[in-house]
C-alpha cells in the first residue's frame, strides 16, 4: 500500500508539470480577454462579477464533468488523445454502414488537424504573456518583449533533439510552485475584497453570457481561453493514469485557478485600470520581476507539454495509417514517449515564430486560439458519442444525455470562436485544413495505389508451389521479404529472382500490421505459418503506440516458433513504388490530389529507419506504379 501511494504521489506530480502546464497558464490571459471593451459589454462591477462567475461555471462543467469524469472513461486500454478516441471509435463502428465509418474518420482526421493549431498557439500566446509582464513594471522592457519570447522559444525548441528527460525532472516541483503561487496571489486579493466570492453563484455567469444580446455570444469566445490545456488531460492519460490526473485537479489544480481567477476579479472590483495585465498587478510590486520568471518558466512547461504532444500526435498518426512515414528519434533508452520528430519540431519552430512576429502581443493571438482548441474538443465530444453509443453498447437516449450537452456547450463556444476568423481565428482554420488535406490525400491515395499494386499480385501459395518443382540455386542464410499482404507474392522477390536467379536457403515473408489498440504485448506480436520448403508467412502486430522494431521482434520472438536470426545472416528485401501519372489510368483522385500525394510519396520517410532495419542488410528493389 506504501509503496502504491508512493507511486501515485509521483505520478501525481508528474501530471502537474506536463498535463496541466497549458491550462495553468491561461489566468496569464483568460480573464483579462474575457472583460476586454472590444467585446461591447459594458465595464462595472456586475460585469467583472460575471465574468468570474463564467470562467468558474466553465472550469467546472468542461473540464470538471466533461473530461475529468466523462471522457477519462474512455480509454483505449488506458491510453488518451484525439487518436487514441478515434481508433476506439473506429473499432466502435466497424461493422455499422460504410458512412458511420467515414463521419468518424473524418471527425478524427478534423480533430487532429486542428491540434497542431493548437501546438503552435500555445506556445507563442503562453510565452509572449508571461514575458510581457517585464512592461509591467517599467515601459523601459516593451521594446525588448518580443525579441525575447522569440529566444526563449527558439531555446525550447532547440532543445528538442537533445530530449526532455534532463528538464522534465524539474517540471512537476516548477508546477507546484506555480499553482502555490496562483493561489497566493489570489487569496492576497480575495482578502482585500472578499464580495467577489459571491461569482461562485451561477446566477451571475448566467447573467454575463445571456443579458447583453449578441455582445453574450461573442465574449464565449474569450471565457473559452480559461480552459485551453484541457484535452491534455485525456490525450496524457497512458502516462500518467485516470486516478492522479484526477487527483492532481481536484487537489490542487482547479482550486488555485479559481482562487487566482477571483483574485483577478477582486483586484479589477477595486482598481479597474488594473485590466492592463491583471495577472501581474495582482502581487505586491517586489515579487513582479520573479513572478515573471516563474511564468515564464510556468509557459515553458505548458508549451513543451504541447510540443510533446504533437510528436506523439504524429506518430500515432503515422502508424495508423494517417500519415506519411517520418523519422521519428528516440530520445530515451527507458522512456519511450520520449521522441523528437526533426520535420515536425522545425515547421513548428518557423510557424511559432512567424505568429509571434506577425500578431506581436498575447491581445492578438487571444482571438486566434480558441478556435483551435473548441475545434478539437467538439470532435472529442462527437467520438465520444460513438463509443458510448456503439462500442458501450448504451441506447441513443443515454447516449446523447451523456454527451449532448457538452456538445451544445463545445459547439456554443466553437460558433463564437469563429466570429474570431477575421482578428486571427484564420490561421489555425488555414493550418487545420492543410493538415486535414494531407491526411486524407494521404489516406486516398494509398488506398488507390495499394489497389493499383494489387492488379498484378500473385498468390503466394501457388507461386511458391511452382518455383518449388524447379527451384533456382539455394543461398546460404535468411530474406525477409516485407509484403503488405500476407498471401501475394512481394513484388521484391519477383524483381530478385529476375535479376539474381537465387533464394536464400531460408524465405520469410513479413508482413507487418499496426493495431487500433495502443499496445500489442510483446508475445503476442508473432504469428508464423510454414509454407514448406523453409518457407514461411510471418506477420508481425504492434499497437499503434509501439515502436515497430522489425529485427528486435524477429530475433525476440523468433525461437519459441523454431526460427533463429542471425544478424548477419538476415537480408532485408523491400519494394519501393515510384508513382509515375498515367492518364489511362483512374485513380479517383483529383489532378491537384494526385500530384500531392506524389509529392508525399517520395518525401515520406525510409521503411529502413521505419521499421528499424540495419541498413547494410537492406534491398531495395524498385518499381514503377502508374496511378
Amino acid at each position: 500500500m506504501e509503496a502504491n501511494s508512493h507511486s501515485r504521489a509521483a505520478l501525481t506530480l508528474a501530471a502537474l508539470g506536463v498535463v496541466y502546464g497549458d491550462i495553468g497558464t491561461s489566468p496569464l490571459y483568460a480573464l483579462k480577454e474575457t472583460l476586454s471593451p472590444a467585446h461591447g459589454i459594458p465595464a462595472g462591477p456586475e460585469t467583472v462579477l460575471g465574468a468570474a462567475s463564467a470562467i468558474f461555471w466553465a472550469l467546472m462543467l468542461v473540464v470538471s464533468l466533461k473530461y475529468v469524469l466523462l471522457v477519462l472513461r474512455a480509454d483505449n486500454h488506458g491510453e488518451g488523445g484525439i487518436m487514441a478516441l478515434l481508433a476506439l471509435a473506429r473499432q466502435a463502428v466497424a461493422q455499422r454502414p460504410p458512412r458511420v465509418l467515414r463521419i468518424v474518420a473524418l471527425a478524427g482526421m478534423a480533430g487532429a488537424a486542428l491540434f497542431y493549431g493548437d501546438a503552435v498557439l500555445t506556445p507563442a500566446i503562453s510565452v509572449l504573456s508571461a514575458v510581457e509582464g517585464l512592461s509591467v513594471g517599467t515601459h523601459v522592457f516593451e521594446p525588448y518583449v518580443m525579441p525575447l519570447a522569440i529566444g526563449v522559444l527558439a531555446g525550447l525548441f532547440f532543445m528538442q533533439q537533445h530530449g526532455t528527460a534532463s528538464v522534465g525532472a524539474w517540471f512537476g516541483p516548477i508546477a507546484v510552485l506555480w499553482f502555490a503561487a496562483l493561489a497566493a496571489g489570489g487569496v492576497y486579493q480575495i482578502a482585500q475584497h472578499p464580495q467577489v466570492l459571491a461569482a461562485l453563484y451561477p446566477d451571475h455567469a448566467w447573467w454575463f453570457v445571456t443579458q447583453h444580446g449578441f455582445a453574450s455570444f461573442v465574449v464565449l469566445g474569450a471565457v473559452l481561453l480559461a480552459f485551453t490545456g484541457a484535452e491534455a488531460l485525456y490525450a496524457d492519460m497512458g502516462h500518467f493514469g485516470r486516478a492522479p490526473i484526477r487527483l492532481a485537479w481536484y487537489g490542487l489544480v482547479f482550486p488555485a485557478l479559481v482562487l487566482n481567477y477571483l483574485g483577478q476579479g477582486a483586484l479589477l472590483s477595486r482598481v479597474p485600470t488594473a485590466l492592463s495585465n491583471p495577472f501581474f498587478l495582482l502581487y505586491p510590486k517586489w515579487v513582479l520581476y520573479p513572478m515573471v520568471l516563474l511564468a515564464t518558466a510556468a509557459t515553458v512547461i505548458a508549451s513543451q507539454a504541447t510540443i510533446t504532444g504533437a510528436f506523439s500526435l504524429t506518430r500515432q498518426a503515422i502508424q495508423l495509417g494517417y500519415l506519411p512515414r517520418m523519422q521519428v528519434v528516440q530520445t530515451s533508452s527507458r522512456a519511450f514517449g520520449q521522441i523528437y520528430i526533426p520535420v515536425v519540431n522545425w515547421l513548428l519552430f518557423v510557424l511559432v515564430v512567424a505568429v509571434v512576429a506577425g500578431f506581436g502581443k498575447s491581445d492578438h493571438l487571444a482571438a486566434a486560439y480558441g478556435l483551435a482548441v473548441t475545434g478539437t474538443m467538439l470532435v472529442t465530444t462527437l467520438l465520444t458519442f460513438f463509443v458510448i453509443h456503439y462500442g458501450w453498447g448504451y441506447g441513443l437516449s443515454a447516449s446523447l444525455a451523456a454527451t449532448g450537452v457538452f456538445l451544445l456547450i463545445d459547439a456554443a463556444f466553437f460558433s463564437s470562436s469563429l466570429l474570431k476568423i477575421a482578428e486571427g481565428g484564420w490561421f489555425p482554420l488555414a493550418l487545420g485544413s492543410l493538415v486535414f488535406i494531407v491526411m486524407r490525400t494521404w489516406v486516398r491515395g494509398r488506398r488507390s495505389l495499394l489497389a493499383r499494386v494489387g492488379v498484378a499480385d500473385i498468390p503466394l501459395a501457388d507461386f511458391l508451389a511452382g518455383l518449388m518443382a524447379h527451384p533456382p540455386t539455394r543461398v546460404p542464410g535468411t530474406a525477409v521479404f516485407l509484403n503488405a499482404s500476407a498471401h501475394t507474392v512481394p513484388h521484391a522477390l519477383l524483381h530478385n529472382l529476375n535479376h539474381n536467379r537465387v533464394l536464400h536457403e531460408r524465405l520469410v515473408f513479413l508482413t507487418v500490421r499496426i493495431e487500433t489498440e495502443p499496445w500489442v504485448p510483446f508475445d503476442d506480436r508473432m504469428r508464423v505459418e510454414p509454407l514448406g520448403n523453409e518457407a514461411y508467412a510471418v506477420t508481425l502486430t504492434f499497437g499503434f503506440k509501439n515502436r515497430p522494431d522489425v529485427p528486435a521482434a524477429l530475433q525476440g520472438l523468433g525461437p519459441q516458433f523454431g526460427l533463429t536470426f542471425e544478424p548477419m545472416q538476415t537480408s532485408y528485401f523491400l519494394s519501393r513504388e515510384t508513382i509515375v501519372p498515367s492518364p489511362a489510368v483512374d485513380s479517383g483522385l483529383a489532378n491537384w490530389r494526385e500530384q500531392l500525394f506524389r509529392w508525399l510519396s517520395r518525401n515520406a520517410g525510409s521503411a529502413v529507419e521505419y521499421f528499424n532495419l540495419p541498413a547494410n542488410r537492406v534491398i531495395e528493389l524498385g518499381s514503377r506504379v502508374e496511378i
